[in-house]
C-alpha cells in the first residue's frame, strides 16, 4: 500500500511541469503494429529483420520489455489502448456472435459513450488522424471520426476480412475510396504517405496521430521495393517495410523541427501467430493464447530529453496506460466518471520510477480469465478445457505458477513450492472475477458496447 501511495504522489508532482509549462504541449504517435511478435524487431532480438530505424530509437528512448496487449487478439487489444480498459470492461471481448474479434457489417461496435484518448487529446486542443487498421466497428456510429479523430483514413478490419458482400474496402473518413485492398502491396507506403502529410499540415500545433498498421497480418503483402530483401519471407520484407515507414515518420519530424516536441511509442497488438513467421522467443506461445508470447509485445518509447536514451524498464505496464499516461503530458484529465483500468506510467518513462504501477494484471481469452500476475509472479488458473477449443495456454490444465524473472518461457510450475504466493494470486483473481467477469459469470464493473439494430459496412458507391 505505501507503495502505490509513492507512486501515486509521485505521479502527481511530475504532472505539475506539465500543467505549467509555457512550452507547447508534446505531440503523440502511437505506431501499432498487427500481429509482431516480441523477438520481431532488433531491440528485442531479432537477428532475421533488419530494423535500423528501431535499433536507432531504442538507442535513442526506453524499451518497456514487460509490456501487454490485453488480449491476444485484433479487436479487445485495441479497444483497451483506446479506451484504457480492459476489453471485458467495455464489452469488446467477443462480437455479437460470441466470436474473438468483429466482423465487417457487425451490429456491434466501440461505445460513442466511451472516451478515448482521442477524445481526451481534442479537449487539449489537439489535431487527431487514425490511419490504419481500426476493427472497432464500421457503423458510422463506431467508426473514428466519431470516436474522438478529425480524420481517418485505412481499412475498418483485419487484412482476411475481404467478403463477397462486404469487400475490403479504403477508406477516408466515413467513404469507402477503393472497393477493395486486401492484397495491395501499397497498402503500408499509403498510410506513410498520410502519417507525413498529417504531420506536416498540424506542424503548428500539437498533434496525436494512431497509425494501427495492417503489417504484419496475413496475408502478407509487403511492397514490392521490400520483397526479397529479409532472410524471413514476406513477413520478414513487411517488418523491414514497417521500419523504413518508421524512417519516413522520424524524417519528418525533425524536417518540421518538432523533434523534442514529439512522444513516439511503437509496439504491437498481440503476439505473433507463430507457426506461420515471426518470433516471440524467448516467450512461450502465440497469438490467441495466454502464455506470454500471446501478449507480451515489444514495446520502444522515444521522447528526446524527456524519455531517457538508451533506457529499459521492467515494470508491468500495458496498452492501457496509454490513455492516462497521456492525458498526463498533455495537461488534460483522466475521466473520474467511470473506471479506468490503466495506470499513469509517466514516471517509468521519464525514469523517475522503477516499481509496478499496479498489484495484478489479469490475461483474458475473449470471456475468460485465465491467468493472473502479479509482480513476477503468474499464475495460471484451472479452465475447464471444454470451455475453451481455442485459445487455451499450452498445457497448463490445472494451477500452473511461475517466476517469470526467473522461468521468462514459462517452463516449471512452482506452485507446490509456494503456496501463499498461489493463494494471493486467487484472491487477485476472484476480485478480477466479481469486477470483470468470467466465463459464464458478469461483472459488476462491466459497462455496454455500442449496439445498432441494422449494420451499415462502408462499401464503395456505384
Amino acid at each position: 500500500m505505501k507503495t502505490q501511495t509513492l507512486y501515486c504522489l509521485l505521479s502527481f508532482l511530475l504532472v505539475v511541469p506539465f500543467v505549467q509549462a509555457a512550452e507547447r504541449k508534446p505531440n503523440i504517435i502511437v505506431v501499432f503494429c498487427d500481429d509482431l511478435g516480441y523477438a520481431d524487431i532488433g531491440p528485442f532480438g531479432s537477428k532475421t529483420h533488419a530494423t535500423p530505424v528501431l535499433d536507432q530509437m531504442a538507442r535513442e528512448g526506453m524499451r518497456l520489455t514487460d509490456f501487454y496487449s490485453t488480449c491476444p487478439v485484433c479487436t479487445p487489444s485495441r479497444s483497451s489502448l483506446m479506451t484504457g480498459c480492459y476489453p471485458r470492461r467495455v464489452n469488446m471481448h467477443v462480437d455479437e456472435k460470441n466470436l474473438c474479434v468483429l466482423f465487417p457489417a457487425a451490429r456491434k461496435g466501440l461505445n460513442p459513450d466511451e472516451i478515448t484518448i482521442a477524445e481526451i487529446l481534442k479537449q487539449q486542443d489537439y489535431a487527431t488522424m487514425c490511419i490504419g487498421k481500426w476493427h472497432l466497428g464500421d457503423h458510422p456510429d463506431f467508426m473514428p471520426t466519431n470516436q474522438g479523430f478529425d480524420h481517418y483514413f485505412g481499412i475498418p478490419y483485419s487484412n482476411d476480412m475481404n467478403r463477397k458482400q462486404v469487400p475490403l474496402p479504403l477508406v477516408r473518413d466515413l467513404t469507402a475510396i477503393k472497393e477493395s485492398v486486401q492484397k495491395d502491396t501499397t497498402i503500408t507506403a499509403q498510410y506513410t504517405a498520410e502519417a507525413v502529410k498529417f504531420i506536416k499540415a498540424n506542424s503548428k500545433k500539437p498533434f496525436f496521430l494512431y497509425l494501427p498498421h495492417t503489417a504484419v497480418h496475413l496475408p502478407l503483402v509487403p511492397g514490392k521495393k521490400f520483397k526479397g530483401t529479409s532472410k524471413d519471407g514476406a513477413y520478414g520484407d513487411w517488418v523491414q517495410e514497417i521500419d523504413w515507414s518508421m524512417g519516413e515518420l522520424f524524417k519528418a519530424i525533425k524536417a518540421e523541427g518538432l523533434d523534442e516536441h514529439t512522444l513516439v511509442l511503437f509496439t504491437s497488438d498481440n503476439g505473433s501467430a507463430r507457426e506461420k513467421q515471426g518470433s516471440n522467443l524467448p516467450l512461450r506461445g502465440r497469438k490467441g493464447r495466454t502464455d506470454e508470447g500471446g501478449m507480451r509485445v515489444p514495446c520502444v518509447v522515444r521522447w528526446p530529453g524527456k524519455v531517457p536514451a538508451a533506457s529499459s524498464s521492467g515494470a508491468l505496464t500495458n496498452t492501457m496506460d496509454l490513455l492516462p499516461t497521456f492525458a498526463t503530458i498533455s495537461g488534460g484529465k483522466t475521466p473520474t466518471d467511470r473506471i479506468i483500468d490503466g495506470k499513469d506510467i509517466w514516471p517509468i518513462l521519464s525514469g523517475k520510477a522503477k516499481g509496478h504501477p499496479r498489484d495484478a494484471f489479469f490475461y483474458y481469452q475473449m470471456d475468460q480469465l485465465q491467468a493472473v500476475r502479479s509482480g513476477d509472479w503468474k499464475l495460471f488458473l484451472a479452465m475447464d478445457s471444454k470451455k475453451r477449443n481455442w485459445g487455451k495456454p499450452e498445457g497448463k490444465k490445472t494451477l500452473a505458477l511461475f517466476n517469470l524473472a526467473a522461468d521468462i518461457h514459462e517452463d516449471n510450475n512452482v506452485a507446490v513450492e509456494n503456496p501463499e504466493v498461489v493463494k494471493q494470486l486467487l484472491a487477485h483473481a476472484e476480485a478480477a472475477r466479481k469486477d470483470l467477469g468470467d466465463v459464464n459469470r458478469p461483472g459488476k464493473g462491466q459497462r455496454k458496447a455500442g449496439w445498432v439494430e441494422k449494420a451499415s459496412p462502408r462499401l464503395l458507391k456505384k
